[in-house]
């Protein structure tokens, strides 16, 4: 199974050490899925207008699409997941995540940022039809070092965690047929 991380961010570097620590939990749960970390940050993006997509974006919808299951890691701004999100969401057709295993982690500057995970992007992989993880990890500034490190044993646990139902997740997804019988 092809697993893509996604870094849904283009500024920050606390989001790609969620996933790389993401990454190191599941390969202890099951080192026989094929894991790979996409950093919106490396892409060239551009606004979702009717105009031709760039390579780039073409890529990153393929990715989206071959993809047997994700990762996403969002920072929260402004009570909000960032914009460049949001709109590379808004390019995928709507069936390219249906039945696909899904997990959330996300930083933010506040405590009480967390909600968004759970009232706004949860709602949108909901949409998807993906099979999301009822646990999300939510990280503070204060979880990480310096270094962007996380510090947080109780962050690590929980990732731990997220890994181990996220990896349960995928092997339900392999009997679960993707084309649904409705036609909706």
């Amino acid at each position: 199974m092809k697993i893509l991380l996604v870094d849904g961010t283009v500024f920050g570097t606390k989001t790609g050490a969620l996933l790389r620590q993401v990454e190191k939990y599941i390969k202890e749960f099951d080192s026989s899925l094929e894991l790979e970390i996409l950093y919106f940050s490396k892409l060239k993006h551009q606004i979702l207008d009717g105009s031709p997509l760039n390579d780039d974006m073409k890529m990153m919808i393929q990715k989206f699409e071959e993809a047997d299951g994700y990762i996403f890691a969002t920072p929260i701004y402004q009570a909000s997941i960032p914009g460049v999100l949001k709109n590379a969401l808004d390019m995928l057709p709507p069936k390219a995540l249906r039945y696909k295993p899904a997990a959330i982690v996300a930083n933010g500057g506040t405590f009480q940022h967390h909600l968004v995970v759970e009232n706004q992007f949860r709602p949108i992989l909901d949409y998807f039809r993906c099979l999301v993880t009822p646990n999300y990890v939510y990280t503070h500034t204060s979880h990480f070092n310096e270094n962007d490190e996380i510090i947080d044993q109780d962050i690590h646990d929980r990732l731990r965690e997220l890994a181990r139902v996220f990896v349960q997740y995928c092997k339900l997804s392999q009997t679960l047929a993707k084309e649904p019988i409705d036609n909706h």
